[in-house]
Protein backbone atom coordinates (compact mmCIF):
# COMPACT_ATOMS: atom_id res chain seq x y z
CA UNK A 1 0.00 0.00 0.00
CA UNK A 2 1.50 3.33 -1.22
CA UNK A 3 0.33 6.99 -0.70
CA UNK A 4 -0.14 7.26 -4.23
CA UNK A 5 -2.71 4.36 -3.59
CA UNK A 6 -4.48 6.29 -1.36
CA UNK A 7 -4.70 9.04 -3.61
CA UNK A 8 -6.58 7.29 -6.42
CA UNK A 9 -8.77 5.61 -4.20
CA UNK A 10 -9.47 9.38 -2.28
CA UNK A 11 -9.68 10.57 -5.94
CA UNK A 12 -12.10 8.27 -7.33
CA UNK A 13 -14.67 8.34 -4.34
CA UNK A 14 -14.81 11.65 -5.30
CA UNK A 15 -14.96 11.80 -8.83
CA UNK A 16 -17.22 8.41 -9.32
CA UNK A 17 -15.58 8.12 -12.42
CA UNK A 18 -12.61 6.56 -13.04
CA UNK A 19 -11.78 9.03 -16.18
CA UNK A 20 -12.40 11.50 -14.42
CA UNK A 21 -10.22 10.54 -11.20
CA UNK A 22 -7.15 9.48 -13.56
CA UNK A 23 -7.49 12.89 -15.25
CA UNK A 24 -7.29 14.41 -11.58
CA UNK A 25 -4.44 12.13 -10.90
CA UNK A 26 -2.26 13.15 -13.96
CA UNK A 27 -2.26 9.35 -15.37
CA UNK A 28 -4.35 6.96 -17.64
CA UNK A 29 -7.14 5.34 -16.44
CA UNK A 30 -6.08 2.01 -16.70
CA UNK A 31 -3.03 2.70 -14.35
CA UNK A 32 -5.46 4.33 -12.01
CA UNK A 33 -7.65 1.36 -12.26
CA UNK A 34 -5.06 -1.49 -11.91
CA UNK A 35 -3.46 0.10 -8.90
CA UNK A 36 -7.24 0.56 -7.16
CA UNK A 37 -7.50 -3.18 -7.89
CA UNK A 38 -4.22 -4.20 -6.47
CA UNK A 39 -5.02 -2.72 -3.55
CA UNK A 40 -8.01 -4.32 -3.41
CA UNK A 41 -6.67 -7.59 -3.47
CA UNK A 42 -3.79 -7.15 -1.25
CA UNK A 43 -6.28 -6.09 1.34
CA UNK A 44 -8.82 -8.40 0.82
CA UNK A 45 -11.88 -6.35 0.36
CA UNK A 46 -13.64 -4.02 -2.06
CA UNK A 47 -13.76 -0.80 -2.03
CA UNK A 48 -15.80 -0.06 -5.11
CA UNK A 49 -19.39 -1.55 -6.26
CA UNK A 50 -18.55 -1.78 -10.12
CA UNK A 51 -21.63 -1.74 -12.22
CA UNK A 52 -21.82 -1.22 -16.17
CA UNK A 53 -22.68 2.31 -15.91
CA UNK A 54 -22.16 3.59 -12.20
CA UNK A 55 -19.68 3.08 -9.06
CA UNK A 56 -20.60 2.40 -5.44
CA UNK A 57 -18.61 2.73 -2.55
CA UNK A 58 -18.96 -0.34 -0.25
CA UNK A 59 -19.30 0.20 3.16
CA UNK A 60 -16.16 -1.01 4.38
CA UNK A 61 -14.79 0.94 1.48
CA UNK A 62 -16.33 3.98 3.13
CA UNK A 63 -14.75 3.41 6.34
CA UNK A 64 -11.50 3.51 4.51
CA UNK A 65 -11.21 6.04 2.38
CA UNK A 66 -12.45 8.32 5.70
CA UNK A 67 -8.60 6.42 7.10
CA UNK A 68 -7.17 7.36 3.78
CA UNK A 69 -8.15 11.27 3.87
CA UNK A 70 -6.36 11.13 7.56
CA UNK A 71 -3.18 8.94 6.57
CA UNK A 72 -2.90 12.18 3.23
CA UNK A 73 -3.15 15.23 5.57
CA UNK A 74 -0.84 13.35 8.16
CA UNK A 75 2.05 12.96 5.12
CA UNK A 76 1.15 16.06 3.69
CA UNK A 77 1.77 18.01 7.38
CA UNK A 78 4.87 15.58 7.51
CA UNK A 79 6.44 17.06 4.61
CA UNK A 80 5.55 20.96 5.58
CA UNK A 81 7.22 20.42 9.12
CA UNK A 82 10.23 19.54 6.98
CA UNK A 83 10.03 21.47 4.48
CA UNK A 84 8.78 24.86 6.78
CA UNK A 85 11.10 24.52 9.52
CA UNK A 86 13.52 26.51 8.07
CA UNK A 87 12.07 27.75 4.70
CA UNK A 88 8.77 29.10 5.79
CA UNK A 89 9.39 32.25 3.47
CA UNK A 90 11.10 30.80 0.83
CA UNK A 91 8.75 27.99 -0.80
CA UNK A 92 5.34 28.24 -2.54
CA UNK A 93 2.21 29.21 -0.65
CA UNK A 94 -0.74 27.94 -2.23
CA UNK A 95 -3.69 29.97 -1.51
CA UNK A 96 -7.21 30.20 -2.97
CA UNK A 97 -9.74 32.14 -2.81
CA UNK A 98 -13.49 32.46 -3.93
CA UNK A 99 -14.31 33.65 -7.28
CA UNK A 100 -15.77 37.11 -5.89
CA UNK A 101 -12.91 37.87 -3.84
CA UNK A 102 -9.88 36.74 -5.67
CA UNK A 103 -9.77 38.66 -8.64
CA UNK A 104 -10.17 42.27 -6.34
CA UNK A 105 -8.02 41.08 -3.38
CA UNK A 106 -4.87 39.64 -5.22
CA UNK A 107 -4.02 42.62 -7.57
CA UNK A 108 -3.37 44.55 -4.29
CA UNK A 109 -2.39 41.95 -1.93
CA UNK A 110 0.44 40.41 -4.06
CA UNK A 111 2.88 43.57 -4.31
CA UNK A 112 2.79 44.06 -0.82
CA UNK A 113 3.27 40.01 0.28
CA UNK A 114 6.35 40.70 -2.09
CA UNK A 115 7.98 43.25 0.41
CA UNK A 116 6.85 41.22 3.48
CA UNK A 117 8.04 37.72 1.83
CA UNK A 118 9.75 38.36 -1.56
CA UNK A 119 10.73 34.71 -1.75
CA UNK A 120 7.60 33.26 -1.11
CA UNK A 121 5.63 32.51 -4.52
CA UNK A 122 1.84 32.35 -4.74
CA UNK A 123 0.56 29.37 -6.01
CA UNK A 124 -3.13 30.40 -6.52
CA UNK A 125 -6.72 28.72 -7.58
CA UNK A 126 -10.17 30.63 -7.89
CA UNK A 127 -13.01 27.66 -7.13
CA UNK A 128 -16.72 27.95 -4.74
CA UNK A 129 -16.21 27.90 -1.27
CA UNK A 130 -17.50 24.02 -1.15
CA UNK A 131 -14.49 23.09 -3.68
CA UNK A 132 -12.39 25.03 -1.73
CA UNK A 133 -13.33 23.58 1.73
CA UNK A 134 -12.34 19.84 0.11
CA UNK A 135 -9.19 21.17 -1.01
CA UNK A 136 -7.51 22.91 2.13
CA UNK A 137 -8.62 19.50 3.85
CA UNK A 138 -6.66 17.13 1.39
CA UNK A 139 -4.05 19.79 1.32
CA UNK A 140 -4.09 20.53 -2.05
CA UNK A 141 -4.25 24.33 -0.76
CA UNK A 142 -2.56 25.70 2.46
CA UNK A 143 -5.10 28.17 2.84
CA UNK A 144 -7.90 29.72 1.71
CA UNK A 145 -10.13 33.47 1.26
CA UNK A 146 -13.61 33.22 2.14
CA UNK A 147 -16.89 34.83 3.11
CA UNK A 148 -18.15 33.90 6.22
CA UNK A 149 -19.99 31.88 8.03
CA UNK A 150 -17.80 29.12 7.08
CA UNK A 151 -16.89 26.26 10.03
CA UNK A 152 -14.55 23.52 9.21
CA UNK A 153 -13.06 20.65 11.56
CA UNK A 154 -9.68 21.63 12.55
CA UNK A 155 -9.37 24.52 10.29
CA UNK A 156 -8.23 28.47 12.24
CA UNK A 157 -10.89 31.33 10.28
CA UNK A 158 -9.23 34.76 10.33
CA UNK A 159 -11.87 37.40 10.12
CA UNK A 160 -10.00 40.09 7.65
CA UNK A 161 -12.37 42.68 6.52
CA UNK A 162 -16.10 43.73 6.23
CA UNK A 163 -17.29 44.59 2.61
CA UNK A 164 -20.54 46.57 1.92
CA UNK A 165 -22.91 45.75 -1.18
CA UNK A 166 -23.07 48.69 -3.88
CA UNK A 167 -25.43 48.76 -6.58
CA UNK A 168 -24.35 48.98 -10.11
CA UNK A 169 -26.01 50.61 -12.92
CA UNK A 170 -26.69 52.22 -16.04
CA UNK A 171 -25.97 56.00 -15.89
CA UNK A 172 -29.95 55.99 -17.44
CA UNK A 173 -31.36 54.63 -14.95
CA UNK A 174 -34.06 56.63 -12.59
CA UNK A 175 -31.94 54.85 -9.87
CA UNK A 176 -28.73 56.57 -10.79
CA UNK A 177 -30.09 60.36 -9.41
CA UNK A 178 -29.89 59.26 -6.30
CA UNK A 179 -26.74 59.73 -4.04
CA UNK A 180 -27.47 56.29 -2.31
CA UNK A 181 -30.25 53.85 -2.64
CA UNK A 182 -32.51 52.12 -0.18
CA UNK A 183 -33.02 48.28 -0.56
CA UNK A 184 -36.86 48.96 -1.42
CA UNK A 185 -36.05 50.95 -4.29
CA UNK A 186 -34.86 47.82 -6.31
CA UNK A 187 -37.98 45.89 -5.74
CA UNK A 188 -39.78 45.93 -9.32
CA UNK A 189 -35.86 45.84 -11.24
CA UNK A 190 -34.60 43.63 -12.78
CA UNK A 191 -31.66 42.59 -10.35
CA UNK A 192 -29.11 40.23 -12.05
CA UNK A 193 -27.60 37.84 -9.72
CA UNK A 194 -25.15 34.99 -9.89
CA UNK A 195 -25.94 31.37 -10.89
CA UNK A 196 -26.39 29.03 -7.77
CA UNK A 197 -23.10 27.80 -6.32
CA UNK A 198 -21.67 31.20 -5.44
CA UNK A 199 -22.14 32.39 -2.02
CA UNK A 200 -22.20 35.91 -2.86
CA UNK A 201 -25.65 35.14 -3.95
CA UNK A 202 -26.31 33.78 -1.17
CA UNK A 203 -24.93 36.55 1.05
CA UNK A 204 -27.60 39.45 -0.89
CA UNK A 205 -30.17 36.81 -0.42
CA UNK A 206 -29.63 36.82 3.13
CA UNK A 207 -28.81 40.37 3.98
CA UNK A 208 -30.84 42.16 1.26
CA UNK A 209 -34.09 39.64 0.60
CA UNK A 210 -36.03 42.26 -1.13
CA UNK A 211 -33.31 43.17 -3.40
CA UNK A 212 -34.22 39.92 -6.11
CA UNK A 213 -37.74 39.36 -6.88
CA UNK A 214 -37.15 36.05 -8.70
CA UNK A 215 -38.81 36.06 -12.12
CA UNK A 216 -38.42 33.77 -15.52
CA UNK A 217 -36.16 36.46 -17.11
CA UNK A 218 -33.49 36.92 -14.19
CA UNK A 219 -33.20 33.27 -13.91
CA UNK A 220 -32.30 32.81 -17.56
CA UNK A 221 -29.93 35.81 -17.02
CA UNK A 222 -28.29 34.67 -14.09
CA UNK A 223 -24.26 35.07 -14.56
CA UNK A 224 -21.45 32.92 -14.11
CA UNK A 225 -19.07 35.77 -12.53
CA UNK A 226 -19.12 39.37 -11.46
CA UNK A 227 -17.45 40.58 -14.55
CA UNK A 228 -20.41 38.33 -16.81
CA UNK A 229 -22.76 40.61 -14.94
CA UNK A 230 -20.73 43.93 -15.22
CA UNK A 231 -20.89 43.09 -19.35
CA UNK A 232 -25.02 42.41 -18.76
CA UNK A 233 -25.35 45.93 -17.05
CA UNK A 234 -23.61 47.60 -19.88
CA UNK A 235 -25.66 45.88 -21.86
CA UNK A 236 -28.65 46.66 -20.87
CA UNK A 237 -30.00 43.50 -19.42
CA UNK A 238 -30.67 45.06 -15.70
CA UNK A 239 -28.62 46.13 -12.88
CA UNK A 240 -26.98 44.30 -9.91
CA UNK A 241 -25.33 44.10 -6.50
CA UNK A 242 -21.82 43.77 -6.25
CA UNK A 243 -19.40 43.80 -3.66
CA UNK A 244 -17.39 47.29 -2.81
CA UNK A 245 -14.20 45.70 -3.99
CA UNK A 246 -15.14 44.88 -7.54
CA UNK A 247 -15.42 48.57 -7.94
CA UNK A 248 -11.72 48.49 -8.73
CA UNK A 249 -12.27 47.47 -12.06
CA UNK A 250 -12.84 50.68 -13.68
CA UNK A 251 -14.35 49.76 -17.32
CA UNK A 252 -17.84 51.10 -19.11
CA UNK A 253 -17.35 54.32 -16.66
CA UNK A 254 -18.85 56.19 -19.07
CA UNK A 255 -22.21 54.54 -19.25
CA UNK A 256 -22.61 52.61 -15.58
CA UNK A 257 -22.14 54.27 -12.07
CA UNK A 258 -22.28 52.62 -8.89
CA UNK A 259 -24.52 53.85 -6.21
CA UNK A 260 -23.89 52.57 -2.25
CA UNK A 261 -26.92 51.56 0.05
CA UNK A 262 -28.78 53.99 2.85
CA UNK A 263 -29.18 52.64 6.07
CA UNK A 264 -28.55 48.92 7.22
CA UNK A 265 -26.51 48.35 4.65
CA UNK A 266 -25.69 44.84 3.13
CA UNK A 267 -22.06 43.52 3.42
CA UNK A 268 -20.52 40.60 4.06
CA UNK A 269 -17.07 39.54 6.31
CA UNK A 270 -14.30 37.89 3.83
CA UNK A 271 -12.02 36.00 6.01
CA UNK A 272 -8.65 33.63 5.81
CA UNK A 273 -8.81 30.13 6.71
CA UNK A 274 -6.16 27.21 7.05
CA UNK A 275 -5.66 23.84 9.19
CA UNK A 276 -5.02 24.26 12.38
CA UNK A 277 -2.40 21.52 11.97
CA UNK A 278 -0.62 23.83 9.10
CA UNK A 279 3.31 24.32 9.96
CA UNK A 280 4.12 27.36 8.06
CA UNK A 281 2.65 29.81 10.59
CA UNK A 282 5.08 33.05 9.22
CA UNK A 283 3.99 32.50 5.94
CA UNK A 284 0.03 32.66 6.76
CA UNK A 285 1.30 35.81 9.33
CA UNK A 286 2.88 37.11 6.25
CA UNK A 287 -0.01 37.29 4.06
CA UNK A 288 -2.40 38.98 6.96
CA UNK A 289 0.49 41.57 7.36
CA UNK A 290 0.55 42.20 3.40
CA UNK A 291 -3.25 42.63 3.68
CA UNK A 292 -3.18 45.06 6.28
CA UNK A 293 -0.65 47.31 4.01
CA UNK A 294 -2.65 46.44 0.71
CA UNK A 295 -4.63 49.18 -1.05
CA UNK A 296 -8.64 48.01 -0.42
CA UNK A 297 -9.45 51.59 0.28
CA UNK A 298 -13.77 50.44 0.06
CA UNK A 299 -12.87 47.82 2.59
CA UNK A 300 -13.71 48.13 6.63
CA UNK A 301 -10.40 46.05 8.51
CA UNK A 302 -11.27 43.51 11.21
Amino acid sequence: MTLTELKYILALSEEKHFGKAAKRCFVSQPTLSVAITKLEKSLGVAIFERQKNSLRITEIGARLIVQAKRVLEEAETFKDIAEGSTHQLDTPLRLGGIYTVAPYLFPSLIPELKKVAPNMPLIIQEDFTRNLRVKLQHGELDAIFIALPFSEPAVVTRQLYEEPFVVLMPKSHPLAKKSAVDANDLVGSNTLLLGEGHCFRDNILETCPQCYNPNELQQTVAGTSLETLRHMVASGMGITILPATATSVRYYTRSLCVKPFKSKRPKRTVALAWRNSFPRTKAIDAVITALKSASLSTVCPI
